[in-house]
């Protein structure tokens, strides 16, 4: 990456990569919880595809921003400021991931039908979890680089 391109960020190269890695492994944290949640609730209680996609982006929103609203707390943020800054840090990241992560569900034959005791049903989620981190961290890096995403929550560390 050039110069002026960077942005005047501190980091880059190799640095920029391991922050993205770390943010979106934050994000995956966040999502997966929700997700999970999301999915379980919703396949247990027979839900439509639709509903039960639904409440699991809620609910990787909310665990996605919660994980990040503690920490700044802590730091001494108000409740709005802390808010703000979640929003600012993970809401394309956490975007990003629950598209691909609900479109691969959806992809793969059977994944929303197989049931909560089906080998199928947990690979099939484990796996668009795993696509969805491998296309999030990109965007985390692009984000980062510019000052943006995670890298607006390092003053708070």
């Amino acid at each position: 990456m050039s110069e002026h391109h960077r942005h005047d960020t501190a980091v880059s190269g190799r640095e920029l990569t391991r922050s993205a890695i770390s943010a979106t492994l934050h994000c995956l944290t966040g999502c997966a919880i929700g997700e999970v949640l999301g999915i379980v609730i919703g396949t247990a209680l027979g839900m439509s595809d639709g509903s039960t996609i639904a409440l699991a982006v809620v609910l990787a929103f909310f665990f996605g921003y919660a994980l990040t609203v503690r920490p700044v707390l802590r730091a001494g943020l108000s409740w709005r400021g802390a808010i703000k800054v979640a929003l600012a840090a993970d809401t394309l990241s956490i975007l990003v991931m629950e598209i691909v992560d609900n479109a691969v569900l959806l992809i793969v034959p059977g994944a929303m039908e197989a049931g909560l005791a089906s080998w199928l049903f947990w690979a099939s989620l484990a796996f668009a979890l795993a696509v969805a981190f491998v296309v999030t961290v990109p965007v985390n890096r692009w984000l980062i680089g510019r000052g943006k995403g995670h890298a607006v929550m390092h003053a708070y560390h």
